[in-house]
């Protein structure tokens, strides 16, 4: 029998190949995922990011829905990666766990809000020091000299809610409709890999 112990995320830390069974992968990408959005401390918080054009980048997971087939990720709507998306909504997430030796391949389409509720609450949850990033250069713009593109002031400072009125319109949420995802476990007792829909799954060989 495979022996299961718990990470420090208290998600499943396997030694050996436990997964036999597409109800417990369906489980265990909806945990990983849900719990990824509130704890920083665990890899998948940060997923890799590549839109169509293929440019890739490292970002924050924000939020999920339905059981991980709608991913939430804040964005500049200022970014370049918006007229990428506009042009190609492909996208792909990548995600791996070391520990528990689990990568998420996730495929689907993107789309970029920038107004709306569910615009409107993230906002609304964000700190002013996170808000903040939107008052700077535009994601990209060129400088003569090394910047974090910040205004001077709010460097090291958390600006007052009245300063961050120009931010707002910059502001925007990366929606990922997830269409598809190639979950992998990774086991010296022989790899498991299945590619799962949220209609359908099917085992491959890894």
């Amino acid at each position: 029998m495979n022996k299961v112990s718990l990470a420090p995320s208290g998600l499943p830390c396997i030694a050996g190949s436990m997964y036999e069974d597409f109800g417990e992968i369906r489980a265990d990408v909806t945990d990983r995922l849900t719990h990824a959005v509130t704890d920083r401390s665990v890899p998948m918080h940060t997923p890799v990011v590549a839109t169509a054009d293929a440019d890739a980048r490292v970002m924050v997971l924000r939020g999920v829905e339905r059981g991980g087939w709608l991913l939430r990720f804040h964005t500049d709507a200022r970014a370049p990666k918006g007229a990428a998306i506009l042009r190609g909504p492909r996208i792909a997430v990548l995600g791996y766990d070391k520990q528990a030796k689990i990568q998420l391949r996730m495929r689907g389409r993107a789309r970029i809000e920038r107004d709306g509720a569910r615009v409107e609450e993230a906002w609304a949850e964000s700190t002013n020091f996170a808000r903040r990033c939107y008052l700077g250069d535009a994601p990209g713009q060129s400088s003569p000299v090394p910047t974090s593109g910040l205004p001077e002031a709010f460097e090291t400072s958390e600006p007052a809610d009245a300063q961050l009125v120009p931010a707002r319109p910059n502001f925007a949420l990366l929606m990922v409709e997830v269409e598809e995802i190639d979950w992998f476990s990774l086991a010296h007792s022989g790899h498991r890999r299945a590619l799962l829909t949220p209609d359908e799954a099917r085992w491959i060989a890894p």
